[in-house]
């Protein structure tokens, strides 16, 4: 069907407003929780409030031990997806066992994780805990989206590289993971944001004590869960706008900090330095 000027000028209208109305409404949202979490804060209550350090420092903790444990198998996994597996019922599973796990509610991911870290394994609730259940839960974003971008690699990259001598093995750590390597921070930084939003599946594994966990095995709460915890319970809305702006802020300090490793993890992958 052939479009006219006309047509592709309203088109290009109707996709202008869609980016403008998107862009509004995340303006909008940032800057209501914001102004109610930074500006009209008393700032007296929010320095009485001792659980607001630990549960940074709990989520810092949650989020680097998800992220190594999942990266490295779910990139993994996607290189095999895409470079290996062959067409057939065993890859076809996995892909359905993937896109299942992918639309699993985090409740579910919490009661299997409290039964099995906690309860079966004898973890308790502990930090361990709650970053093996949010590594299960993260891994389909990071098969799904590093395999799309391996995706991207054009074909004659690869044919270049295996026509100067490089093995398979080679050509992937050469060629396809540095092309590809964008799309994976972008999995990885999808992966953080999940976790740091996360709050059923922390509370029953990592638990809800308001304290600094010293070690692995220490349970805390994290700035999602304590949060709900001061909407929930009614303890002070103003202090749980403030914990909302530090979420907020939280998470753009981890997606500059992945941005700027990824670079540099980049830039070595193609033997810049």
């Amino acid at each position: 069907m052939r479009i006219t000027k006309n047509g592709e000028e309203t088109i290009r209208l109707f996709i202008y407003i869609s980016a403008a109305i998107t862009l509004g409404i995340v303006l909008w949202i940032l800057g209501f929780i914001l102004v109610k979490g930074l500006i009209k804060v008393n700032w007296e209550n929010v320095l009485a409030d001792t659980a607001i350090l630990p549960s940074i420092i709990n989520t810092f903790y949650i989020v680097l031990l998800s992220v190594i444990i999942s990266a490295p198998i779910g990139i993994g996994a996607a290189i095999y997806l895409n470079e290996y597996a062959k067409e057939g019922k065993i890859l076809k599973l996995i892909i359905y066992s993937t896109q299942s796990l992918a639309g699993i509610p985090s409740i579910v991911f919490g009661l299997f994780g409290m039964m099995f870290f906690v309860v079966g394994l004898k973890l308790k609730w502990s930090i361990l805990s709650g970053a093996l259940t949010l590594s299960i839960m993260i891994l389909p974003i990071i098969i799904r989206t590093t395999e799309e971008a391996l995706k991207t690699v054009p074909i004659s990259l690869k044919e270049g590289s295996w026509a100067i001598g490089a093995s398979k093995i080679q050509t992937i750590y050469k060629v396809i993971l540095p092309t590809a390597f964008p799309g994976i921070m972008v999995s990885i930084i999808l992966s953080i944001g999940r976790v740091i939003g996360e709050t059923a599946a922390v509370y029953l594994t990592a638990g809800m004590v308001p304290r600094l966990a010293t070690s692995l095995f220490d349970s805390g709460r994290t700035l999602s869960v304590h949060l709900y915890v001061l909407a929930k319970e009614g303890i002070s809305f103003e202090l749980a706008y403030f914990t909302a702006s530090v979420l907020i802020i939280f998470i753009l300090i981890i997606n500059i900090i992945s941005n700027y490793l990824g670079k540099i993890i980049k830039r070595r992958l193609k033997g810049i330095d």
